[in-house]
């Protein structure tokens, strides 16, 4: 197999409260308002934590790398405390270094709260937003904040919903490949270097820089605008990776896959993606031969794998074929 060319891995441990707050401001409504000292505090999980359990005395198994979330019920716990109780508790809470406090509803803290909160640097971040609707906002944008990146040379496209990357030495002719499919009604979402995140424990997502997005460099004719020369549906932001193509060039006696039923798969980012590897030689449609395999792709993921398939009606013809007297 041809060597793809791949860069280092960026694997994120920690967030500064200061990035989550000023990235996810306007999208979670987010205003600060005691312990703007402390925004250099690491958030180090992805995940927000409830401290209802933390306000009764009970910290075994504390998450206090996580932010914390104050809802109604747990703001109405505070109120309803002597104010010396409520030194005791939250003090508890913050000495045990919590990156910072999201209180939902806009409900107000304390004078108590926001004094602890400076003593501490510790950030009080309050939003309009309910518990629930702020829990499950914060923490799909804290997974893409987390997840893992790295970057590749080669060309993204959606091949009729397929993710389909397009790999291959410099000058092979993965950007004329790309720009026959454009052609075809396909969209372009990277070219020439595309960036890859992991969203989850299934997907990668990839997508072009935002300086170079819908702009592709075509060898003899310089930079091309996609979007202008083909409409705006012809350019994509993001697609999830489902085929990897590996462009080769061919020489004579190389191996070459004539069944489709050797599987092979390139790791990135800890995920296992389909690998393909196609020939390059003069005469070839390259373009038709990505279209086509990206389809057999789609097909795949619905079922069907036609070499699979062929195979087992070769077997039973041989085997009908033998019974035979």
């Amino acid at each position: 197999m041809a060597v793809i060319q791949r860069n280092n891995t960026k694997f994120v441990e920690a967030v500064a409260v200061r990035d989550f707050y000023e990235s996810f401001k306007e999208p979670l409504e987010m205003e600060l308002v005691a312990g703007e000292s402390g925004l250099g505090n690491m958030i180090r999980e992805r995940s927000l934590n409830r401290p209802a359990l933390a306000m009764v005395g009970f910290f075994k198994a504390f998450a206090a790398k996580r932010i914390q979330l104050l809802g109604a019920g747990e703001m109405a716990f505070i109120r309803e405390k002597p104010e010396a109780e409520q030194l005791a508790i939250m003090t508890e809470i913050l000495k045990r270094k919590v990156p910072c406090m999201i209180i939902s509803r806009n409900l107000a803290p304390s004078k108590l709260l926001c004094k602890l909160a400076d003593t501490y640097k510790t950030p009080i971040i309050r939003s309009p937003l309910k518990s629930k609707t702020f829990t499950t906002e914060a923490t799909l944008l804290l997974e893409d904040k987390f997840a893992p990146r790295t970057h590749m040379h080669g060309t993204l496209l959606d091949i009729q919903g397929i993710g389909t990357l397009i790999c291959g030495e410099s000058g092979v002719g993965k950007s004329e490949c790309a720009l026959a499919l454009i052609e075809r009604g396909h969209s372009l979402v990277a070219d020439d270097l595309t960036y890859i995140k992991r969203v989850s424990e299934r997907e990668l997502l990839g997508a072009s820089s935002d300086l170079s997005r819908g702009y592709m460099e075509c060898r003899g004719l310089g930079i091309i605008n996609v979007a202008e020369l083909f409409g705006v549906r012809s350019v994509r932001v993001e697609k999830r990776i489902d085929l990897i193509i590996n462009f080769i060039n061919w020489t004579p006696g190389m191996h070459e896959e004539r069944t489709g039923l050797e599987e092979q798969h390139l790791e990135i980012l800890g995920l296992k993606v389909p690998l393909m590897e196609i020939p390059v030689r003069p005469g070839r449609d390259m373009a038709r031969l990505t279209e086509v395999a990206a389809m057999a792709q789609a097909l795949m993921k619905i079922g069907h794998d036609s070499a699979a398939e062929f195979n087992d009606r070769l077997i039973a013809h041989m085997a009908k074929s033998n019974s035979k007297p």
